[in-house]
């Protein structure tokens, strides 16, 4: 019989964040510390909002592009927010979730061979997609010494004739990094002078923990025209569940990703979309509670590496921390698998989000800060007896 399964999807890998996820799933008494989830209620008032919607009977197809009202409240959101301007008519379109817009925006962009830049460790979503698209994926390894944030240099370096979409990966999952308003329009520069676009994922936007005001790269002269900026309602308004994002981006870009959306999807999930609006609309002093709790969260975690003597940088986004394990002399995914084993803490081998997370693992601090605490008491018995 002829294989039925195609070969283009046969090799790619399924998710290492799943593997340990589904170990994790089949242990009763396990910590995990793996899964980027907020452990937050959606705030009552968006869930309301939904409830309510359903009571009205709102349970039909939206039009394909999603709401119109959302997608205004989206406008005026990015706009007061990040100073980003987008037509809500023609360039904003509701997807499941920022994963598929990741996804559409790579398939209606990508002729087969064009090469896209993916800097990495990051999501593990867009290597795949990119060969899904036809793209020819090239890794740029972001370094820890550079707070792995991209470096105008190693994009320079990456560029080839056959070059035409940069992933931006900021804040980052898994690392925590961040990109400053200096670092963008240093690789803004780089972006113009080679005529490339960029894919900015941009969904952990609201959990930075620096002064300076957050910066999307869209926002730069010159650079809007070149953007997909991509985000979503599951990080920062504790939305996972109701897979919702959204995409903005010039509209000739938009309308071809919204042909892909029309026949693969239709539209996004009608009550998730009347719960955004309220998400949008009324909840900045949710997102910022959430934030100020992740924040602590992250300064408890660095204090108690610190104590430990484990090596780690400080992540200034996201809700992710990434610590060396090098010293040890084992790989992150033996490291990971013996924590489990012996103390049932789940962590994420780095090399789950790429070959240069290797030497690293991350933790996730999504999580109360009694099982942050827990947790960390475990792997500091752990490392102790490592280092005997």
């Amino acid at each position: 019989m002829r294989n039925p399964l195609s070969r283009n999807i046969t090799r790619i890998q399924p998710s290492g964040i799943r593997k340990f996820f589904d170990i994790v799933s089949e242990m009763d008494d396990a910590i995990s510390l793996g899964v980027g989830e907020p452990d937050f209620d959606t705030p009552w008032r968006v869930r309301e909002e939904a409830i309510y919607s359903l009571e009205q009977g709102r349970t039909f197809y939206t039009s394909n592009a999603g709401l119109m009202e959302l997608k205004e409240e989206i406008s005026q959101y990015l706009d007061r927010k990040y100073s980003l301007s987008y037509n809500p008519r023609s360039e904003i379109l509701i997807t499941v979730g920022g994963s598929e817009a990741i996804d559409i925006a790579l398939r209606a962009m990508l002729d087969p061979g064009d090469e896209v830049l993916i800097p990495q460790p990051s999501y593990v979503s867009y290597l795949p997609c990119t060969i899904l698209a036809g793209g020819t994926p090239v890794i740029i390894e972001l370094k820890e010494k550079d707070e792995f944030r991209l470096k105008a240099d190693s994009l320079k370096a990456a560029i080839t004739d056959k070059t035409k979409i940069l992933v931006l990966p900021f804040p980052n999952n898994p690392t925590g990094a961040i990109m400053e308003r200096k670092d963008l329009e240093e690789i803004a520069d780089v972006i113009i002078e080679n005529d490339i676009f960029v894919l900015s994922d941009e969904i952990y936007s609201e959990l930075s923990y620096q002064e300076e005001q957050y910066t999307s790269i869209a926002s730069l002269p010159g650079m809007r025209d070149r953007t997909v900026y991509i985000n979503g309602f599951s990080k920062a308004f504790a939305m996972t569940g109701w897979r919702l994002g959204y995409s903005c981006a010039p509209k000739d870009i938009t309308q071809q990703m919204l042909k892909i959306h029309q026949f693969a999807i239709m539209c996004a999930p009608t009550t998730s979309q009347y719960a955004a609006i309220e998400a949008v609309r009324s909840c900045d002093p949710q997102v910022e509670q959430m934030r100020q709790e992740y924040d602590r969260r992250r300064r408890y975690l660095l204090d108690r590496f610190r104590n430990m003597g484990l090596k780690c940088f400080e992540p200034f986004g996201a809700f992710y921390i990434f610590p060396s394990i090098q010293e040890f002399s084992m790989t992150s995914e033996e490291f990971a698998t013996r924590l489990l084993e012996e103390k049932k803490v789940a962590v994420v081998p780095g090399t789950a989000f790429g070959d240069s997370g290797e030497g690293f693992i991350r933790i996730s601090y999504a999580y109360s800060m009694d099982a942050l605490k827990q947790a960390m008491d475990l792997m500091e018995e752990f490392i102790g007896e490592l280092r005997k």
